[in-house]
């Protein structure tokens, strides 16, 4: 039975189909990173600046470490000193994906973890992680994992 995304199912191994979306992506990060890996290092500068592979690496441990200022390209572009345009070019050209969907990638794990403990309140899991609101945490969430928040939540506690 084929169901449609966003459909909650309460037969058992519902919660399989979760683990296998989780891991469907987890498929993709190691083919992106292993492409990126099969490149070789960046060397790429513009002007004189910082290499590639410099800047992206910067940008994502920012995002990692929830940095000041790395929750928007401009911000974080003038923390580490580059334009909004090198920081983007840079960073989709060494980890094959946007600062965007990388920052929204690591916010997903997050929500999803603290859903997994137990939080309750979306709306106020939502601020906490920097989201906009709580539709729009549902929405990142949903266009990633393809099940919302409340969803997950009853599928991880099965």
């Amino acid at each position: 039975m084929v169901m449609p995304v966003g459909a909650v199912d309460d037969r058992p191994g519902q919660s399989a189909r979760v683990h296998f979306a989780l891991a469907e992506e987890i498929v993709r990060l190691v083919a992106v990173a292993a492409l990126a890996a099969s490149r070789g290092p960046s060397v790429s500068r513009r002007r004189g600046g910082l290499p590639d592979d410099v800047i992206a690496a910067a940008a994502r441990a920012a995002v990692l470490d929830d940095e000041p200022g790395s929750d928007g390209l401009i911000p974080l572009a003038e923390r580490l000193g580059v334009s909004p345009f090198a920081l983007s070019r840079a960073f989709s050209a060494v980890m094959c994906v946007s600062l965007t969907r990388y920052r929204n990638m690591v916010q997903v794990g997050r929500a999803l973890e603290r859903i997994e403990n137990g939080d309750r309140d979306l709306a106020g899991l939502a601020a906490d992680l920097g989201f906009s609101d709580q539709a729009h945490m549902t929405r990142t969430i949903r266009a990633q994992l393809g099940e919302t928040p409340t969803a997950l939540r009853m599928l991880l506690s099965v």
